[in-house]
């Protein structure tokens, strides 16, 4: 790469600020809403744009090995530093797998799943790019693992909101295992009188530890839980998908690569939940995790109380959405209303140029990519913004 004298770089700048003299004081860090469209082509034009690339490939070795080693200690975040609703990926980022500081591109999240938890690069692929797609920034190719931050770069036009995954609604949802919902105003940290419900429905159904059965009873406690006090409570696809493949992922990805017995013990729980930390001497699984795995686990934890995706009108009027197809419309149905519906949301169609445009086209093919494991003919790839 061939970089420009200092001089030049700096004579830009002056004929950028005279250029254009609203943007003179630190427009690096603002959004570009209500900015013509040659003025957004031109900061883009000129900011360090890394934009966006292909997923990283799958790892060679999936067999269980220590991970909480010697070059991936535990590191408490420090005040500045994202952590968000997930506590894998904050485990990671506590450990070094992702980047301390929280802001991470989707690709790392691919390598760090893999690396750490045994998840096969598909499945990494679909949800590190699902969630890229709504909450990161496709210019810096960079997105917060908890909140928003200036650190993923400068703003696309709204309606983007580039705030991490924090942001509800688009890939974080309600009833989360110890999150509490959005709407009760911290959807985020770690809630102790969530965690007790799955440690006592782990004590009833699990003989004292997180199995299949214990999960499918704290799935349904927290969904009715949702129900009852929750008024704007959604559990519609892809939401529906995920708060099951949530619940599945501590049996999966939990619990020590040479135990198994798939049933996670109370204390391991809490470090992981709550301390966002492997335990000591920590293996990953044996073998990767497969979507078709994932959903074999969602489809028992569902069906021990089945409910079909809805929405509530009001706390305690659960209604059903008639239109949502749920497990039926698979990884293909949650692929197309993110591509046709929930992105569009955020980058409507025909309002998205330059950069930006080629990136979410890169970005979106990634995601298409893992939802159909490499491409599917039972799934034809969705081309809203053309090819």
């Amino acid at each position: 790469m061939r970089f420009l004298p200092a001089a030049v770089v700096l004579s830009a700048t002056a004929l950028a600020a005279n250029a254009f003299p609203h943007l003179a004081q630190g427009w690096e860090h603002r959004s570009l809403s209500g900015m013509s469209a040659e003025t957004v082509e031109y900061i883009t034009a000129r900011q360090a744009v890394v934009g966006a690339f292909p997923a990283p490939s799958p790892q060679t070795d999936t067999s269980s090995k220590l991970v909480n080693d010697a070059s991936h200690p535990y590191k408490a975040p420090r005040a500045t530093d994202q952590r968000g609703p997930c506590p894998g990926l904050n485990t990671l980022a506590n450990h070094g797998y992702l980047n301390r500081t929280g802001i991470v591109s989707p690709q790392d999240i691919v390598k760090a799943v893999q690396a750490g938890y045994n998840m096969a690069q598909p499945l990494a692929s679909f949800l590190a790019f699902g969630a890229h797609l709504v909450d990161g920034n496709f210019l810096s190719n960079l997105m917060s693992i908890g909140g928003k931050s200036s650190a993923t770069g400068q703003d696309p036009p709204a309606p983007a909101t580039v705030g991490g995954l924090n942001t509800h609604g688009l890939f974080e949802g309600d009833a989360s295992t110890t999150r509490g919902d959005a709407q009760f105003g911290d959807n985020h940290s770690f809630n102790e009188t969530l965690f007790q419900v799955l440690v006592s429905k782990s004590k009833q159904y699990g003989a004292g530890k997180y199995n299949l059965t214990a999960a499918a009873e704290v799935r349904w406690a927290r969904i009715q839980d949702s129900i009852a006090r929750n008024p704007n409570f959604d559990f519609t696809t892809p939401r529906f998908f995920t708060a099951y493949g949530e619940s599945s992922f501590p049996l999966r990805f939990f619990v020590d690569g040479r135990d198994k017995s798939a049933a996670l013990d109370m204390t391991t729980a809490r470090l992981f939940f709550q301390n966002n930390t492997f335990p000591a001497n920590f293996y990953r699984r044996s073998g990767e995790l497969t979507t078709n795995q994932l959903a074999s686990d969602i489809l028992q934890i569902a069906q021990r109380h089945y409910i079909q995706p809805g929405s509530n009108q009001g706390a305690g009027n659960y209604v059903v959405n008639q239109d949502d197809p749920g497990f039926s419309g698979g990884t293909c149905g949650i692929y197309n209303k993110h591509v046709s519906i929930t992105v569009p949301s955020q980058y409507p169609v025909g309002k998205t140029s330059g950069a930006l445009l080629t990136a979410l086209k890169i970005n979106l093919h990634n995601f298409y990519l893992g939802a159909t494991n490499g491409g599917s003919s039972n799934c034809p790839e969705l081309f809203p913004y053309g090819q």
